[in-house]
């Protein structure tokens, strides 16, 4: 039996999460994020997203768009304990749950004690749903690309399954935006050309994507047509941990950016503490809107795992910067890993 990948999200998880814990706000369009009008949207809920609100929206457009929304600055403390929640579940399932962020995740079964990947599927949605009590999709694939790309299928709270017979014809009809790897710029240069969809693309020589792509454009290449050899990764296996985020408005703004990397302390902290290992090196990456990639890293002198000290140094840096050039991505990861020591019991 072929080996079976799963990619798990949560639906509009801060916003769910929200709703859950406050009945009053289910069915209305809730948006969390920074309240103050320098702020962005975290998520929103699926009520919220009618209004042509998503994530990375500055909340001056959101309060536009949708001026009856609830706004919500977002406990992330609590995010991380029901991620965690959520994660256990998962490594019910199989020991190799590779973290893409605080509420999406990989998990290769063949590590699992539950093989078939529907059969997975539904057991994680019917435990989330009783135990957590929200809702999640699901993809199930032969690779990481095929079944991230099943997990968006049929959101919300949706199951999907692409099998290897129905590639590549099931992805001709996709925009070539459904493809990891391939950033805004590249599909831009493409739409320029005609090239809108993956068959569009598909159609095209190998030539063609290395000319256009670089070294990229192999993986792309061989990606539409069903190939992707990355592994799931458990955390130990990785060097760092980290988040990055492409923004939709480039920016100087140092208060949004501030944002941006509280919340992903929060999620590199979730990360660490899934996996019982500590960090001491934080490094901050940014990109100017001209493409100029820029790090900035720190090592202490003790190691952390803690939201508000993975913060702290990130905020430093980040402090540390005058940016000349407004920015068009922002990340934060944590390097240079060990576990935290134990200290054993003397029996008296």
């Amino acid at each position: 039996m072929e080996n079976q990948i799963l990619h798990v999200d949560m639906d509009a998880f801060f916003a769910s999460v929200e709703q859950r814990d406050n009945p009053e706000l289910r069915g209305k369009p809730v948006i969390v994020g920074g309240v103050s009008e320098r702020g962005v949207v975290s998520t929103c809920s699926y009520e919220a997203r009618k209004f042509g609100i998503h994530s990375a929206m500055p909340i001056f457009m959101a309060r536009e768009k949708c001026p009856n929304g609830i706004f919500v600055s977002g406990r992330y403390g609590k995010y991380t304990k029901v991620s965690q929640e959520i994660f256990r579940v998962f490594n019910d399932v199989t020991s190799l749950v590779e973290p893409v962020s605080i509420d999406e995740g990989f998990l290769d079964l063949s590590q699992g004690h539950i093989k078939n990947g529907m059969e997975a599927a539904r057991y994680i949605k019917n435990k989330v749903f009783r135990e957590v009590g929200l809702t999640l999709s699901i993809g199930i694939s032969y690779n990481k690309f095929l079944a991230k790309l099943a997990s968006d299928w049929n959101k919300p709270n949706g199951i999907k399954e692409i099998k290897k017979e129905m590639v590549p014809d099931i992805l001709f009809p996709l925009p070539i935006s459904k493809i990891h790897g391939l950033g805004k710029v590249s599909v831009a240069k493409f739409n320029n050309m005609g090239i809108y969809y993956i068959k569009d693309l598909y159609n095209m020589p190998k030539e063609f994507y290395i000319e256009y792509l670089g070294k990229n454009g192999i993986e792309i290449f061989e990606r539409i047509r069903g190939i992707d050899n990355r592994k799931v990764e458990n955390i130990r296996e990785r060097k760092s941990v980290g988040k990055e985020k492409t923004l939709k408005f480039d920016t100087k703004n140092k208060e949004e950016l501030r944002e941006y990397i509280k919340e992903f302390s929060y999620e590199i902290e979730d990360v660490l503490n899934r996996k019982n290992v500590l960090g001491k090196t934080v490094t901050l990456k940014f990109k100017t809107k001209d493409f100029e990639n820029h790090t900035r890293s720190k090592t202490l002198i003790n190691y952390i795992g803690a939201q508000e000290e993975i913060f702290k140094v990130a905020e430093e840096l980040l402090e540390s910067e005058a940016l000349n050039e407004e920015v068009r991505l922002i990340g934060v990861s944590i390097s240079s890993f060990k576990e935290p020591e134990v200290e054993q019991m003397s029996l008296l």
